[in-house]
């Protein structure tokens, strides 16, 4: 992370708004520099997101957080009236908002922290598969934990800061950013998709992508040795290629290392990942007779 250019704080918010202002003090205890928070919630029909949104209001005073200049920005999800995530296009609103809203910070080249302890589980996780497509590696997605002895005590905004010595952590959830090594994604991101499946397009590259690799494998090998690959996507274990090769198990297993060799170039493995049958089985599945 820059450390010169302040971050965004982006929170998932239900009826718990102490997850957010926990949260925000963990961050600002790193020395991270934020400039701005959204809070990301459903509607504020609900009474309990309506209750934490005015506990989150009291904490911001004139743009300022504590001693801290933070602009407080919540943000209703899709319409206003959406009351909570019940099927898959409410989930596919959900996401397309948050991934509306990540490609535009982005764009403005903001270094993003996320939590996505609060509100419903379904938000959360949502909201880290648009951060995955956007993500760079300065990005960070955070869950809490918060000791068992406070829980009860800080229900619904009852406690909004702990001590120190509280025991409460910022947990940082490990996650590749797929988006910065496959830049197209991002771009299909932006075009909304006319199906119920938001991430169609998506795996759709990718799929190309790993197709293109295996094509590349099979263009290098002899005609036999397609055949021995061909029986391994059939989910053929070594002694049953063999068998119905009607060739050695030293024959395959011969053909098998140079098969693997040729795919730990193509797909740059290193060495010290084990490779076996099981993996040509997976990448070339695809060449498998239906049925």
């Amino acid at each position: 992370m820059n450390p010169g250019r302040p971050a965004t704080f982006i929170a998932t918010l239900g009826g718990q708004p102490q997850v957010v202002t926990l949260a925000l003090d963990a961050l600002l205890a790193q020395n991270i520099v934020l400039d701005e928070i959204i809070v990301l919630y459903l509607s504020s029909e609900n009474k309990r997101v309506a209750h934490s949104l005015h506990k989150l209001a009291q904490e911001f005073v004139n743009g300022r957080y504590q001693n801290h200049p933070i602009r407080y920005r919540p943000l209703a999800i899709g319409h206003a009236t959406t009351r909570d995530i019940y099927d898959v296009a409410d989930a596919n609103l959900v996401w397309e908002f948050v991934n509306q809203l990540l490609a535009s910070l982005k764009a403005q080249q903001k270094t993003l922290h996320i939590g996505i302890s609060g509100g419903r589980r379904i938000l959360g996780m949502v909201t880290m598969s648009a951060a995955m497509l956007h993500f760079g590696h300065q990005d960070t997605l955070w869950h809490m934990f918060t000791p068992d002895q406070w829980q009860q005590r800080m229900n619904e905004g009852a406690i909004m800061h702990l001590p120190p010595d509280s025991g409460f952590r910022l947990i940082r959830v490990p996650m590749l950013p797929w988006g910065s090594y496959f830049p197209a994604l991002r771009q299909l991101s932006q075009l909304m998709p006319n199906s119920d499946d938001v991430l169609a397009r998506h795996r759709a590259v990718l799929d190309h992508g790993e197709q293109t690799r295996c094509q590349q494998v099979l263009d290098a090998l002899t005609e036999r040795q397609r055949e021995v690959v061909m029986a391994f996507a059939q989910r053929l274990n070594p002694q049953q290629a063999a068998a119905h090769l009607h060739i050695s198990l030293a024959t395959v297993n011969s053909h098998k290392t140079v098969i693997l060799a040729t795919c730990r170039n193509v797909w740059a493995i290193s060495d010290d990942v084990r490779l076996d049958y099981r993996f040509l089985a997976d990448k070339f599945a695809y060449l498998a007779p239906a049925g």
